[in-house]
C-alpha cells in the first residue's frame, strides 16, 4: 500500500476523501473540529510537495438532494483559517463549474467540493458517479478510515480510476494502531467494552477472546451477563435473546470481568434519586445505569496492570451527569496508564468524548475516529476503502 509520506505530489491533482463530518450548531458553527484538524498533515504534506488538493467528503444524511444544513460551505471559513489559506469551493461535487475549478486549479491551492451525499449514488458506489468524481485529479488518497467500511462511491469505487490510489496519513495512523493491539500487542492487553448492547458487540468479543488477557464488560451490555448468570437484574437493560450466548462465554473462559456493584435509579432521568448497590442486590423496579466504586476500584486494579487497552464504548449513561462518573473514572485510569507506558486505543463516540472532555487526548496513545470501521476491522471483516488501496 503506498502511504502519502511515501510519494511525491508535484505537481498532480490530488482528490482526498476525508471526514468532514463535524458537529454544527443552530447556526452553522463547527463545535468541535477534531476532525477537519485531523486531516491537516495529509493535505499539508501534498501541498509542500507542490500539489494541489481536491476535498471531498459527505456531511450527516441529506434525504433528497441539496439542504442547507449540510452544505459543506460551512467548513469553508474553518478549513480556511486552519490551513491559513484561502480555500476555494465548488457548489457541485461534480458538474461542468466543478470541473472548471479543480481544472483549473494551481500548486499549492486546495479545493472544497460540496456534500457528496446530495447525490444518492455515492452512497449506492454508483459507477458513472464514481468516474464522473474521478475526473477532478491525478491521483486518489483515502483519508477517511472512520468510511472505509462503506464500499460508496468516494471511498472505495473511485479508486478503480485512478493508477495512483493512496493511503492518507490518518488512515494509516488507524492501521498502525490497530496492528499494534491485534498482532503484536505487549501483554497483558486489556480490552474494556461498554455501551447498550451485547447484539452489537458479539462478533468483537469473539474476536478478542482469541487476543486479549482480559475483557472487562460494563454499561447496559453488561446487565445481560449478570442475568445470565442468575442475578436479578431489575429494570436493567438486558437482550432476552443474547443470554445463551452470554451464558455460553461464561462458560468457556474466565477472562470475562463483569461489574461487582452498580448506580441504580427507578427512573432513566439524570435527576431522579439514585442509590448505589452489590449487583445480587439490585432493587425490584430499579436499574443500573452506572458502574459503582467497587467496580471502578476492581476494573482500576486490572487496568493498572495492563500494557495494551483498547476502550469501546461508555460504562453507564453518560450522556447524563449523574451516570457518567464511571466512565470518566475509566478514562482517567486509562490516561494514567498510559502514561506510565502502555499502549492504549480508544474509540467509539462516548469514550472519544469521554477522552476529549477530560483533555486526557494527548495522553492517550491513539484515539479513533474510526468507529463503525474500527469495530468491523477488529472483527475481523475486510474493509473495501482499505483492499482497494492495497
Amino acid at each position: 500500500m503506498k502511504t502519502v509520506n511515501t510519494f511525491n505530489f508535484k505537481n498532480k491533482k490530488t482528490l482526498v476523501r476525508v471526514d468532514f463530518n463535524v458537529p454544527l450548531d443552530k447556526n452553522f458553527h463547527i463545535t468541535d473540529t477534531t476532525r477537519l484538524q485531523s486531516h491537516i498533515p495529509t493535505i499539508k504534506k501534498i501541498l509542500t510537495d507542490g500539489g494541489s488538493v481536491i476535498v471531498m467528503s459527505h456531511l450527516g444524511r441529506p434525504k433528497d438532494g441539496y439542504e442547507e444544513k449540510y452544505s459543506l460551505k460551512h467548513i469553508l471559513l474553518p478549513l480556511s483559517k486552519i490551513l491559513n489559506q484561502e480555500v476555494f469551493f465548488a457548489e457541485d461535487c461534480i458538474g461542468t463549474k466543478a470541473y472548471h475549478i479543480s481544472q483549473n486549479i494551481k500548486p499549492g491551492e486546495v479545493l472544497l467540493l460540496e456534500n457528496l451525499r446530495f447525490y444518492k449514488e455515492e452512497e449506492k458506489g454508483d459507477e458513472l458517479f464514481s468516474q464522473k468524481l474521478s475526473k477532478h485529479a491525478d491521483v486518489y488518497v483515502n483519508d477517511a478510515f472512520a468510511t472505509a467500511h462503506r464500499s460508496h462511491a468516494s471511498t472505495t469505487i473511485v479508486a478503480k480510476f485512478f493508477t495512483e490510489k493512496i493511503c492518507g496519513i490518518v488512515m494509516e495512523a488507524e492501521l498502525n494502531a490497530l496492528h499494534t493491539i491485534l498482532e503484536a500487542p505487549k501483554r497483558p492487553f486489556t480490552a474494556i467494552l461498554g455501551g447498550a448492547k451485547v447484539s452489537d458487540k458479539i462478533l468483537l468479543i469473539e474476536q478478542l477472546l482469541k487476543k486479549a488477557d482480559h475483557i472487562i464488560i460494563g454499561g447496559g451490555m453488561a446487565y445481560t451477563f449478570l442475568k445470565a448468570q442468575g442475578i436479578n437484574i431489575g429494570n436493567s437493560l438486558v437482550e432476552t435473546d443474547k443470554i445463551e450466548f452470554a451464558q455460553n462465554i461464561l462458560k468457556t473462559t474466565n477472562k470475562i470481568i463483569l461489574p461487582k456493584d452498580s448506580v441504580i435509579a427507578h427512573k432513566f432521568q439524570n435527576d431522579t434519586e439514585t442509590q448505589t448497590v452489590l449487583n445480587h442486590n439490585m432493587k425490584d423496579g430499579w436499574m443500573g445505569l452506572d458502574i459503582g466504586n467497587q467496580t471502578i476500584e476492581a476494573f482500576g486494579n486490572i487496568i493498572k496492570q495492563s500494557k495494551t487497552i483498547l476502550w469501546n464504548g461508555p460504562m453507564g449513561v453518560f450522556e447524563m451527569e449523574n451516570f457518567s462518573h464511571g466512565t470518566k473514572k475509566i478514562a482517567e485510569l486509562i490516561a494514567q496508564t498510559t502514561q506510565k507506558g502502555a499502549f492504549s486505543l480508544v474509540g467509539g463516540g462516548d469514550s472519544v468524548a469521554a477522552i476529549n472532555t477530560l483533555g486526557f487526548a494527548d495522553k492517550i496513545s491513539y484515539v479513533s475516529t474510526g468507529g463503525g470501521a474500527l469495530l468491523e476491522f477488529i472483527e475481523g471483516k475486510t474493509l473495501p476503502g482499505i483492499k482497494i488501496l492495497q
